[in-house]
This record gives structure tokens, sequence and C-alpha cells, in this order.
């Protein structure tokens, strides 16, 4: 069971739940294919031994480094919940360290979207939700951000 439905009130439904976007396993990619690369050119190159073991030791280094990335990245990704219920805007993100945002609807004065070009054509982008009292809280890389900005409006013109 999730946190968003841990966390319902008596009365509250789920309107709208989403993740981040799958784009942040872009530099735990990278760094596996640059390791793949460094461990693949003493196979393509003829170096000398010391310098092949060198290579081979600092490919081993590139290879733990982008796994252990991709993990924190993996750990983000599922822990990460952004919803939307009728009553309220909820986030958690974090794992060890948890943060967790809950705002009712009645105090939501903005909802701001902002996308690079990237994040149009891919659909992500960071959402700002302005409650009242100077309250902006940005979650950061949510996937389809004009869909959770219509639905928190669209709740919004209901109250």
């Amino acid at each position: 069971m999730s946190y968003i439905q841990k966390s319902l009130l008596d009365g509250e439904e789920i309107i709208y739940l989403t993740r981040r976007h799958k784009i942040i396993f872009t530099y735990p990619a990278l760094w596996l294919l640059v390791s793949a690369i460094l461990f693949g050119t003493k196979y393509f190159f003829v170096f000398k031994p010391e310098v092949n073991y060198a290579l081979m030791i600092f490919s081993g280094i590139f290879l733990v480094a982008a796994l252990i990335h991709a993990f924190m990245i993996w750990v983000n990704y599922l822990c990460a919940e952004f919803g939307i219920t009728n009553q309220r805007v909820i986030v958690k993100e974090g794992f060890l360290k948890r943060k967790t945002i809950e705002v009712f609807l009645k105090s939501v004065e903005s909802v701001q979207v902002d996308q690079s070009i990237w994040g149009r054509i891919l659909n992500f982008g960071t959402v700002i939700v302005s409650g009242t009292g100077g309250v902006t809280d940005p979650l950061n890389m949510i996937r389809n951000p004009l869909d959770f900005k219509k639905q928190v409006q669209q709740r919004l013109a209901g109250i």
C-alpha cells in the first residue's frame, strides 16, 4: 500500500497519481555505457599487459560507480509518489530520509509547470505548487506535468 493510500482522510478519494519520469535513469545509463566502452577497449586495442590491467581496474571502478548510482536513482524512482485527491495535493519523496508535502486544495493559490525543450518532447517537467503563505514546492522530473496541473485546476474549479 502506498503512502498516499495510507494517508487518506475519511471520504477522501485518489483522483490522480503519477511518478517521476524515467528520464532520471539517463545518467546511470551513460555511466554504464562509459564503463562498457572502457572495458571493451582492451579487446579492440593491443596495450601492454600493465595498461590492460590498469584499464580493467579503471573500468571496474566506473562499473561499480554506475551500479551504485543506478541503484540510488531506482530507489528514488520507486519512493517518489505524487498524487491528487478530492481534498489535497500529496507528495512523498525519499526512502531513509522522507519528505512529504500535503497541501489542501483550498490553500493552493497557483500551479506552474516548467518544461525544457526535452521536457516538452519527452513529456516531463517540474510542477510548482504555490500555497497560501508563500509556500512553493517544486516537484521535479514529473511525468505528464500538464496533466497534473490540469487535474489540480479542475479540482480547484470545483471548490
